[in-house]
């Protein structure tokens, strides 16, 4: 969503804010802006709408040199895309603030300094701020003094920078609901929403914490907890590689972040495994007690992370013989829950600050669930912070708003549970647990054979370059998958995509089915083949275009208007994660032929931190 950066250094700091916005790019936003409190000793700002070229390319036209600012993307919530509702805003000349998340009392906070005389320029909520602090500040005439004061008049989810011309030495920041990073230089300091933002600059780096507010000099960074205390945050030094913001020799982030899976999943896989078992304390000192008790698993998580829940219901009943149920968390967090006894709540994310899934977690808190476990790969997010039990995943950053590398390590992570989960209860069949420990061990290698057919699927990709709308369909746990499928599908081609259990067809979605409507089948090798084989029979039989991914020995073949695809034999347990790889591929290579930004499709952001 929204991106923050900020920088206090004896170096101008423009371009290093405008360096962090294109960092953050991939987030998804609609503006961007820049304030700098300049050399002149005056308090500027530069905003434009679309990309974050737009703003470069004006201010190296009207340069804006100081050695304080803070910059901004928005993805509007409050108010259209335009100009006067981009960030920073301004009261007066004085002070200029940007801010991630949504403020619910904006409203009431609006007419309240209306009434105090305050003049608004923007309909966003955002505005509500700035005036705020400066009301605050003309009553305590310090700017750390006045962001106290105004943070319990602030009702919703924030992380928010602010710099004043009357204190032109210090960033404040606050945390609440939505994340920032403190990143920590010589002679000089940095803020960021993500710390991707800032590895330009610097390899070190202080988490805010919720309720956290921070005043970052030149040299010296103070925080204070929400309880007013004054506390040190641990320093961390980032290791992973830049290149993982840069594209290499591929045309788009998400193709090497398809072909990255490979080596994501075995990082994922690394230290968790024993010779024949899954070793339970990964997912923390207290899980094997734990998991003991677990009667029952409720899954929550939104998007492409639902899929793999949804995947995951399938292995836990399957394999482990726990009941489980998955719910979208945008649903389970406004309705009534009865809680099954002993019940472990599971909580999915890429970046661990999907507002809905944080919100789900901390209503469960009091809902009497026996323990949490977050799924994540951002091991310094709230969810991960927030949850008794955490299993890291090992994707690293993923860039294109488009998931994949973060599903199939999650898939992954799912497995892993299973797996303990049967174990520390006893309900795994005999022999189930050193099969696929050792199915698992030999996944990688299977995922670089599927990767291998990159180009039969950049060929089929040509059959969708005039369609408009496609059907995807799978049995069992190849259903989320197939609905993976066309979630991709939509998000990067903007083709109409819907996915269906394949038995129920004839219920209703055959109507559509003709010429012009290709049908995409994941088809494993296992006890519901036959079936589905008679499901591509009724299409056939009515002219649709069939495109199916079939493993190598379920005996089917091209014929007329079937496009039959080959994939590796594996473990009908793991085909799920496997048979999601040429899925991926064939909706980035469709959105290629489509000519759409694959990285940046339109009205979507990578990180969801707002409701």
């Amino acid at each position: 969503m929204c991106g923050i950066v900020g920088a206090v250094a004896e170096r101008s700091i423009t371009p290093i804010l405008v360096e962090g916005l294109k960092r953050l790019e991939y987030r998804g936003y609609d503006s961007a802006g820049v304030a700098v409190f300049t050399q002149s000793g005056q308090l500027q700002r530069c905003r434009r709408v679309g990309k974050v070229a737009e703003l470069a390319q004006a201010l190296a036209g009207e340069p804006l040199n100081g050695h304080l600012g803070i910059a901004h993307t928005r993805w509007a919530t409050h108010g259209a895309p335009s100009e006067r509702n981009a960030h920073p805003h301004f009261s007066g000349e004085e002070l200029a603030v940007v801010h991630n998340g949504i403020i619910e009392n904006h409203e009431e906070l609006r007419s309240r300094l209306q009434g105090l005389g305050y003049v608004f320029s923007s309909d966003t909520d955002t505005e509500t701020i700035v005036h705020l602090l400066q009301h605050k500040l003309q009553q305590l005439g310090d700017l750390a003094a006045a962001l106290k004061a105004a943070i319990p008049e602030l009702h919703g989810a924030y992380g928010l920078a602010v710099i004043s011309a009357k204190q032109p030495d210090r960033i404040l920041a606050a945390r609440s609901g939505s994340p920032l990073v403190i990143g920590l230089g010589l002679g000089e300091n940095f803020l960021a929403s993500d710390q991707l933002a800032l590895r330009q600059v610097t390899d070190r780096f202080m988490y805010l914490e919720e309720g956290d507010i921070a005043e970052i000099r030149r040299d010296s960074v103070q925080i204070w907890d929400a309880s007013g205390q004054s506390v040190q945050r641990e320093q961390v030094q980032y290791h992973e590689g830049a290149e993982a913001a840069d594209k290499g020799a591929y045309r788009h982030f998400m193709l090497k972040e398809i072909h990255e899976q490979p080596k994501v999943v075995q990082r994922t896989l690394e230290g968790r495994l024993g010779t024949d078992h899954v070793l339970v304390q990964a997912f923390g000192p207290q899980a094997e007690e734990l998991f003991a008790k677990v009667r029952n698993v409720q899954i929550v998580a939104c998007g492409t992370s639902y899929h793999a829940g949804m995947v995951a219901r399938y292995w836990l009943e399957g394999l482990a013989g726990i009941p489980c149920q998955v719910e979208v968390a945008s649903e389970f967090r406004y309705r009534k829950v009865v809680v099954q006894p002993d019940t472990l709540f599971v909580s999915i994310s890429q970046s661990g600050e999907t507002a809905d899934t944080l919100a789900a977690l901390r209503n469960a808190k009091e809902l009497g669930y026996l323990a949490s476990l977050a799924i994540c790969n951002v091991g310094i997010s709230s969810l991960v912070r927030e949850s008794d039990l955490t299993l890291l995943t090992q994707a690293g950053p993923e860039i294109g708003v488009a998931s994949t590398k973060a599903f199939t390590t999650q898939l992954v992570g799912l497995m892993l549970l299973t797996l303990s989960l049967g174990q520390v209860r006893g309900t795994l069949e005999a022999g189930v647990a050193p099969e696929l420990v050792e199915e698992l061990r030999r996944l990688p290698t299977r995922l670089g054979e599927a990767l291998a057919m990159d180009k039969t699927v950049e060929k089929i990709a040509e059959l969708f370059a005039e369609k408009h709308h496609t059907l995807f369909l799978g049995r069992g746990a190849q259903y989320p998958v197939a609905m993976e499928g066309a979630l991709k599908l939509k998000e990067i081609s903007y083709i109409h995509a819907e996915a269906y259990p394949a038995g129920e067809l004839k219920h209703g979605p055959l109507a559509l089915v003709d010429s012009d409507m290709p049908v995409v089948t994941v088809a494993p090798n296992n006890e519901l083949l036959e079936k589905l084989k008679s499901n591509l029979q009724e299409v056939a039989a009515r002219g649709g275009q069939l495109i199916v991914f079939a493993d190598q020995q379920a005996g089917m073949s091209n014929g007329a208007g079937t496009h039959v695809v080959n994939m590796p034999h594996i473990h009908d347990a793991l085909a799920p994660i496997l048979y999601t790889l040429p899925l991926q591929l064939l909706s980035y290579y469709v959105a290629v032929f489509k000519g759409t930004d694959v990285d940046q499709p339109r009205n979507l952001a990578k990180s969801v931190t707002v409701e």
